[in-house]
């Protein structure tokens, strides 16, 4: 028996009316319930005060002795006072407890239904993983997927059969009712997976599930600038539900493929540019490829060095739902040249004599650097 005031524990007033109290019990309980908290003792004790203190203030009488005794109205020594007795020796069936139990979980449990009503199970939902193309996500496009999932049998109208017939262990509730103490728990109902229903002469298709496996065509709408990781619903293209119930949904995951030129982050796209090394000393221009399938000019500066990199505005990735674009970086990458003539080695040759320090700074700085530090040591 708890010592904390009954007041308190459902958190209403001393002069709060029964509905008030009524309500904040149901509050309270919903907050603590152990179907809730699992395994949680200390959630299950403060359940067990939060329904001591409901039987007490709904009852006129026993709250009268409470309020004019407190807790000693409910120990051995005061059984005569109040007219109660203690709370361990308090009967839940009768009072009404159980059907504000119902009235509150029937959420969790499942509500009760009239007999003869079967259930109509929403059906599962299914995952179908797709991968397309960096240029597919670009473009946007309607894909066709193959999937197979339940339908409803056309040969009985998804009843399973000719007829029904009640449900001879449930007496066609759908659930069974089992007393745990004083807790009430539904269960579905084993023999007519809760509908309620037993079928009679079943149907030769779909054996009496009333449902069928079927291969069917859809087609994703697949928008421009998505990426990896998106998850798109079908509504209503899943497994079909028992007993007219409404079908499930389809996610489909995309995966976008890595591509031979591009990478992407986010709208960015960036790639690497090769370049002569006359072209990046003299400086001119070069064509560089866009995802649109267009290619961009774009100036070189005499004295490029290798890595630099220029951004070409708006020439990434369409932003979803939206009109603009991501941007693309280029890395100009300075290519020295293979397979010489002996001209062009004699060309190099005469460029190498005339070479001033100032020709290649990066090469003289670090020389001079080097000869720094052996001079040091």
């Amino acid at each position: 028996m708890t010592t904390q005031n009954y007041y308190d524990l459902l958190g209403v007033e001393k002069s709060a009316s029964f509905d008030e109290i009524k309500r904040a019990f149901r509050v309270k309980a919903k907050e603590c319930h152990p179907d809730y908290h699992p395994g949680d003792t200390a959630a299950e004790a403060k359940f067990k005060e939060i329904n001591e203190a409901y039987e007490v203030l709904k009852d006129d009488q026993k709250r009268a002795a409470y309020d004019r005794y407190g807790h000693q109205a409910y120990t051995s020594g005061m059984n005569g006072a109040g007219g109660a007795s203690g709370f361990g020796g308090f009967d839940f069936s009768g009072t009404g407890f159980e059907s504000i139990f119902e009235e509150m979980f029937s959420g969790f449990a499942g509500r009760a239904r009239s007999a003869g009503e079967a259930r109509a199970n929403r059906g599962a939902d299914l995952r179908y993983d797709l991968e397309i193309s960096l240029q597919e996500a670009y473009d946007g496009l309607k894909k066709s997927i193959d999937v197979e999932t339940y339908v409803s049998c056309d040969d009985c109208s998804g009843k399973g059969g000719k007829s029904l017939e009640q449900c001879d262990t449930c007496g066609g509730y759908g659930h069974i009712r089992q007393r745990q103490g004083f807790f009430v728990v539904d269960t579905e109902c084993p023999a007519c997976n809760g509908t309620g229903k037993k079928v009679k002469d079943a149907c030769s298709k779909c054996k009496g599930s009333g449902r069928v496996r079927k291969k069917r065509t859809l087609e994703v709408n697949i928008p421009k600038g998505i990426d990896s990781g998106v998850r798109m619903r079908l509504s209503g293209e899943g497994h079909v539900g028992l007993n007219g119930g409404p079908a499930g949904d389809l996610y489909v995951f995309l995966t976008v493929k890595n591509h031979e030129i591009f990478e992407r982050e986010g709208a960015n796209l960036y790639c690497e540019v090769p370049i002569p090394m006359t072209t990046a000393a003299l400086g001119g221009t070069i064509d560089v490829p866009t995802m649109s399938g267009k290619t961009e000019k774009l100036e070189i500066k005499a004295g490029t060095q290798s890595g630099h990199q220029v951004k070409l505005k708006g020439k990434g990735m369409p932003i979803l739902k939206s009109s603009s674009f991501g941007d693309l970086y280029v890395s100009l990458k300075v290519e020295t040249p293979k397979h010489l003539t002996q001209r062009q080695k004699e060309l190099l040759k005469e460029f190498a004599k005339e070479s001033k320090e100032e020709t290649q700074e990066a090469c003289t700085d670090f020389l001079s650097q080097i000869k720094k530090l052996w001079d040091n040591i």
